[in-house]
């Protein structure tokens, strides 16, 4: 008996195994900077190379200048490295580097194979005002800020 409750313990304390769960940020300053203008992403959907070009091109980050005091950078940049799909990512990292062809470093999540094979949607959902862009995960998945992106 003892044994049982030990595993149910340990994984518990694993997290989820669910195959739409990403290890959410919860270091207060990621949040915080990245969260200021857009849901703070999982750091699994990317391998480490791909968050090491966005952080270097924060002056143009999709169009915005995102630039923040070097140390601040620096630590979001450790937190994305260490949480990335190749490198602490988990489950879902595992899954997106199945996926992901080798050598390339995507910078968007949206224009990854695993996004891209999931959200094969008719274009009259990405056209929904509450959607309007493929990078709006909490439109369609109340729970994205968690790592949640079961179906439900």
């Amino acid at each position: 008996m003892k044994k049982l409750v030990l595993a149910l313990g340990l994984a518990l304390l694993a997290g989820p195994a669910r195959a739409g769960y990403a290890p959410p940020v919860t270091d207060p300053l990621t949040v915080k900077a990245c969260g200021e203008c857009h849901m703070v992403f999982q750091p699994a959907f990317l391998p480490a190379r791909s968050w090491g070009g966005i952080m270097d091109t924060l002056a143009d980050h999709f169009g915005d200048n995102a630039t923040m005091a070097p140390d601040k950078a620096a630590h979001i940049r450790k937190v994305l490295m260490e949480g990335a799909a190749d490198t602490g990512g988990g489950r879902m990292g595992a899954k997106v580097m199945r996926r992901l062809d080798p050598g390339s470093t995507p910078l968007r999540i949206t224009q990854t194979a695993p996004f891209l094979r999931k959200h094969d949607l008719p274009a009259s959902i990405w056209k929904r005002p509450d959607v309007v862009t493929r990078s709006n995960c909490p439109a369609c998945h109340a729970a994205a800020d968690k790592g949640d992106y079961e179906d439900h």
